[in-house]
């Protein structure tokens, strides 16, 4: 009996160190991976002191903060700019790489620098950039024996997006479509040029028309010249009396 229950207890042993240890990498699973560390600049409360700091988390930032500054515990963290806290690990993770905090021991508060004029913030970065247009080109085969195809790609404001796909098939159907496309543009100049000769050709004969019926119509009688005629004279002489009276 003493010995079942050795045995049992032997036996519990790897087992519950087993359960353990796949209770700890489950965990570790579902957390994910850690937040890579971060640069902050650090400074006690007259900022005397300035220190920069990798840190992951707000717990390690407390930590390293405390130790690098020599200060007593606990410390409190707010912003060297308008002496904002910070408390939330949700509210650590939104503040920018960079940014100047201000480390607080009991009995400590934050005051505003008492330089006078106006003070330059290293903690405020430029706002950040915002895509207008973005254009890709991607080059790309579906065929060994194929020229090569070119997907071109345009987003706007990083929200509208149009593509166009222009494909290059191969050398032997290219060659076919440039010269069907040659003997389309021929056959219309072709028929263009004669349209306008057959027109021109009814210009010229109805000009020629025109010039003939001009030379078989007669002449006009004011086009005649005035015949001359012989001056007849001013005066006749007068006729003798007697004949007259006869």
């Amino acid at each position: 009996m003493d010995y079942a229950k050795s045995l049992s207890q032997c036996l519990a042993v790897p087992v519950s160190k087993c359960v353990s240890a796949s209770a700890s990498m489950t965990q570790q699973l579902l957390a994910g991976p850690a937040p890579p560390p971060r640069p902050y600049r650090v400074c006690n409360w007259d900022r005397s002191l300035r220190k920069g700091i990798m840190a992951p988390s707000l717990a390690e930032l407390l930590r390293q903060a405390q130790s690098a500054l020599a200060l007593p515990g606990p410390i409190a963290l707010v912003l060297d700019e308008d002496g904002t806290a910070v408390e939330t690990e949700s509210f650590f993770r939104t503040l920018e790489e960079g940014t100047a905090l201000m480390a607080l021991s009991k009995g400590q508060s934050w005051a505003a620098p008492k330089t006078p004029g106006y003070q330059v913030s290293l903690s405020h970065k430029p706002p950040r950039r915002i895509d207008v247009a973005c254009v890709t080109f991607d080059l790309y085969k579906t065929h060994p024996k194929d020229l090569g195809c070119l997907n071109v790609k345009a987003t706007l404001y990083g929200t509208y997006s149009m593509s166009y796909d222009l494909r290059c098939y191969g050398a032997r159907r290219l060659v076919k479509e440039a010269l069907r496309w040659s003997l389309f543009t021929m056959q219309a100049t072709g028929h263009v040029l004669l349209g306008t000769s057959c027109y021109m050709q009814q210009l010229l004969d109805a000009t020629e028309e025109e010039q003939k019926e001009a030379e078989k119509s007669p002449v006009a009688p004011q086009n005649l010249l005035p015949l001359s005629l012989p001056a007849l004279p001013r005066s006749l002489p007068a006729l003798p009396y007697r004949k007259m009276l006869q």
